[in-house]
């Protein structure tokens, strides 16, 4: 049977050791004056921001972005007379295009130029097509989203990631590994999703904890920053599930990094879908998501004959060779878990999630995790 979707992604993809080198040549066609967004600390990558080419305005990043931060980094880009942007790591009110907390616009004018660097492999947000922001006023974190906000160029250099921590390596890796999963269970899934998906899965699979245990390990750098760009492909054109749906509200109640939420979320939110999937609830149109837990337990274990079980096993090693703690660690207490529910219900990841699952459900999650 034909089956009917889109894709969307960077206009040029640039993947390869050193290839950062290349920046001020793509800056240079872009455009004449840059706003450099970088994280907290610039220096990190002083050589690479040394020269550009074209004069440089650094607006760094401390930490997750907010609204506020959106406003800052806006005035900003309009007081440096930016036309564009280099994202390296890390017009109107914002609030007017946010989904859930705003009015949710569609953002008609496109944005200028941006040239995505990433230096963690991890959120794939060099090819996606919006931006979260936390809305601490709401206690929620929610999504800008456009194919207009898609970045102009994706400059993928696994080389930037080496210096990475090993908990930062930990974290932003089991986000890229989310990101790959949820796509290939979600009900928009298409051939093309499905097909990063999958490679991306067996990167993960391959590098995630050969990365965390060397990070000089530069082949394992290389499949986590392709495991990273792939999970952003595939979330961008196939949505993603309650992992990040949870995750989103999480993020907005409590200061737990993304990574780690979506880490603490992953096997509970397995076991429930794959629970009410066996339960007899039907799927989405078309979808085999138990054939696909399956499969995703062969692409990560490198076992042709791997179950769901022996998936969730390799996943709960990971967690536990990566120390990574449940979410009360993070100030998040039981009687958060109905308003967090409650929120994840109107989330647009959830809506991706292979199975319509209940608020008793996503607060059995959230306890689970806890």
């Amino acid at each position: 049977m034909a089956v009917r979707f889109e894709f969307a992604t960077a206009g040029r993809i640039m993947v390869g050791p050193g290839r950062a080198a290349e920046l001020p040549g793509v800056l240079a066609g872009l455009g004449s004056r840059v706003l450099v967004c970088t994280g907290a600390s610039p220096e990190r990558h002083a050589g690479l921001l040394a020269d550009l080419g074209v004069p440089a305005a650094v607006f760094p990043v401390a930490g997750e972005p907010t609204v506020d931060l959106a406003r800052a980094g806006l005035a900003a880009a309009r007081e440096h007379g930016t036309d564009v942007v280099a994202a390296v790591g890390g017009g109107s009110d914002p609030l007017d295009y946010l989904e859930v907390v705003g009015s949710g616009r569609q953002i008609t004018k496109p944005a200028a130029p941006c040239v995505a660097v990433p230096t963690t492999a991890g959120t794939g947000a060099e090819v996606t097509a919006n931006a979260v922001l936390a809305v601490p006023a709401h206690q929620v974190k929610a999504s800008l989203r456009s194919a207009l906000m898609i970045p102009r160029v994706a400059l993928v250099d696994p080389l930037l990631t080496a210096s990475c921590p090993p908990p930062v390596t930990a974290s932003a890796g089991l986000d890229a590994l989310t990101q790959c999963l949820e796509p290939f269970v979600s009900v928009r899934a298409s051939p093309l999703t499905d097909g990063v998906a999958r490679e991306g899965l067996r990167r993960a699979g391959m590098g995630l904890r050969a990365a965390y245990a060397d990070g000089g390990d530069l082949g394992a750098r290389a499949d986590m920053a392709m495991c990273s760009l792939l999970g952003g492909m595939a979330l961008a054109n196939a949505k993603l599930g309650a992992v990040h749906g949870l995750a989103g509200v999480i993020g907005g109640t409590a200061d737990v990094p993304h990574g780690m939420a979506c880490a603490a979320l992953l096997v509970p939110v397995i076991e429930a879908n794959v629970r009410a999937l066996r339960s007899g609830r039907p799927a989405g149109p078309g979808l085999t998501p138990l054939d696909r837990y399956t499969e995703t337990a062969r692409l990560l274990t490198g076992e042709a004959a791997a179950s769901v079980e022996d998936g969730l096993a390799w996943i709960r090693e990971t967690l536990a060779l990566f120390a990574v703690p449940g979410l009360a660690a993070f100030g998040l207490e039981p009687e958060h878990a109905d308003d967090v529910a409650a929120k994840a219900m109107t989330s647009s990841s959830m809506q991706g999630n292979p199975v319509a699952l209940s608020h008793d459900e996503l607060k059995a999650i959230l306890l689970q995790a806890l």
